[in-house]
């Protein structure tokens, strides 16, 4: 048998903790021996309609127990479920069901993909398909590998969509945690049970969509590799409240958010209505897929002065990379570092930036694009690198200090600015709730510093106030020079920046002040 198989790894789990708690979204709640064998059933009517090994399955729905059915379906059949952002237009969402050769969609009531092949809808479709099909585990879908995909499709800040594939055993250490989050992975599945059943693990709370990489990554890795209680933030929009009351509820002890657009508005309802909520059972605030802001981290860290704030980062072509220390400084691992325009080592404490590289377990490259995978994964000093984008600097101690997306500097007058420090320093202002930057077409310098805004409720502030506030922490030429004030500052369901709406914003609209 396979050693570290998604499929044999969960079924491990589930043989040995098969009464536990495993899943809660809305009214439902499920054993791990309920979760297998719904999870059973629909991978045998997905084999009915021709899934098997290396095919795609789109899941198209909002945060919903069928949404892991369905993620672990795909996996007995030795098939790769495809996540499907709910925000995509029909054009966006043809393009990726054909990208991604789709044999089946998995989709809420509130969906209409336009998808030629099977559906199923989640409700009284998806009830009676998977009710006709037995719960039993044996199928005709091969022997079962490590060598078998997982899949995750990324948009990043720009372009098409594109699918990252890994192999079961690199996706198992790199990205689900190997079997233990807290500390050195598992060497075995047997292991992995007589851990699972020693330790109950935690209750996650799951804000964000499972359609992102953080939200897949946690539930799986670290809620069901571990025996543990996860429970799916269900809201179709985020309401703090409502996640503060499952928080209470569930007696939740880790809640995994994606930065300042899921951090803020928590803190804020919790300073808002204080003693509201009993939250004595919480002890890890987890934020990844976006960097929480200084402020925000200590507004946390105030109101739960028993938690534990933790800032994680890494990406779909990298895995899990590191923690961080202090502001955007992270400790990393041995097999990140930074790497220059040649592929060479950035000398530590040099101040020079580079490009942040991983080794070590990596994906195998993206789904049908050769080019990018050559240009994103590369060989250098001997070793397999994985460049998914970000710019960075290495300290003298080894670790990394992140400056953002290349793709996304701005460059003013020959000076590079990240748009990630400034926005940092606009949130830290007490009237701004939420901020994106990007670089306006300007005739002198080529590009100019704007900073898209969106207020706190009564508040105030201008252009010139902005800048005297974030004097304090960036140089003169950082400083923005441009101001647009929004109702609300768009961002991916994820909670990650829109960077391209801001882009399109600043250049269609005039500022408010400049």
């Amino acid at each position: 048998m396979a050693s570290f198989n998604m499929a044999d790894c969960f079924e491990t789990v589930v043989d040995a903790v098969p009464e536990r708690e495993a899943l809660v979204a809305g009214d439902r709640r499920l054993t791990y021996a309920e979760l297998d064998a719904r999870a059973n059933r629909l991978a045998h009517w997905l084999a009915d309609q021709g899934v098997g090994p290396d095919d795609h399955v789109g899941i198209h729905a909002y945060n919903c127990t069928e949404w892991m059915e369905t993620f672990i379906a795909c996996f007995k059949l030795r098939a790769a479920s495809i996540n499907v952002n709910f925000r995509y237009t029909d054009d966006e969402l043809r393009y990726l069901f054909a990208d991604a050769d789709l044999k089946v969609v998995v989709h809420g009531p509130e969906f209409s993909p336009p998808f030629d092949g099977p559906m199923l809808e989640i409700g009284d479709a998806y009830e009676k398909a998977i009710a006709g099909h037995s719960p039993g585990r044996a199928g005709p879908v091969g022997e079962r590998s490590d060598d078998d995909h997982y899949v995750i499709y990324t948009g990043g800040t720009t372009g098409y969509p594109k699918g990252v594939i890994w192999r079961h055993e690199d996706a198992f250490f790199a990205v689900f945690g190997g079997g233990n989050y807290a500390g050195e992975p598992v060497e075995s599945r047997e292991e992995l049970a007589e851990k699972v059943a020693a330790t109950p693990g935690l209750t996650y709370l799951i804000t964000p969509p499972l359609m992102h990489g953080a939200g897949q990554w946690v539930t799986f890795g670290a809620g069901f590799l571990q025996g543990a209680k996860v429970v799916l933030y269900d809201g179709a929009t985020f309401n703090p409240e409502y996640a503060w009351d499952l928080v209470e509820r569930e007696k939740v002890q880790s809640i995994t958010i994606v930065g300042d657009a899921i951090g803020r508005p928590l803190a804020d309802a919790l300073a808002a209505h204080p003693g509201r909520w009993d939250v004595s059972a919480l002890v890890v605030v987890g934020s990844g897929g976006a960097p929480l802001s200084p402020t925000v981290k200590e507004q946390l860290g105030a109101l739960l002065p028993n938690c534990f704030i933790l800032d994680s980062f890494g990406a779909s072509e990298t895995g899990y990379q590191g923690r961080a220390s202090e502001g955007r400084r992270f400790t990393v691992g041995p097999e990140c570092t930074v790497l220059s325009d040649a592929h060479e080592p950035v000398a530590p404490g040099s101040g020079e930036v580079g490009m942040l590289a991983q080794a070590g377990r990596i994906p195998l490259g993206y789904y049908k694009d050769e080019e990018k995978t050559a240009k994103t994964f590369i060989h250098a000093m001997g070793k397999r690198w994985s460049l998914p984008g970000d710019m960075a600097t290495i300290e003298e101690d080894g670790s990394i200090t992140l400056l953002g997306r290349g793709s996304q500097c701005i460059n003013s007058g020959g000076e590079k600015i990240y748009p990630e420090e400034v926005e940092d320093a606009l949130k830290s202002h007490p009237a701004v709730f939420d901020a994106l930057v990007a670089g306006a077409p300007d005739e002198r310098w080529g590009e100019t510093v704007s900073a898209v805004v969106q207020l706190r409720s009564g508040s105030s502030v201008t252009l010139a106030q902005l800048q005297e506030h974030c004097r304090q922490t960036l140089a003169g030429y950082k400083l923005p020079r441009r101001l647009y004030l929004v109702d609300q500052v768009s961002r991916q369901p994820s909670g990650k920046p829109d960077y391209p709406w801001a882009r399109e914003l600043v250049k269609a609209r005039e500022p408010d002040e400049a």
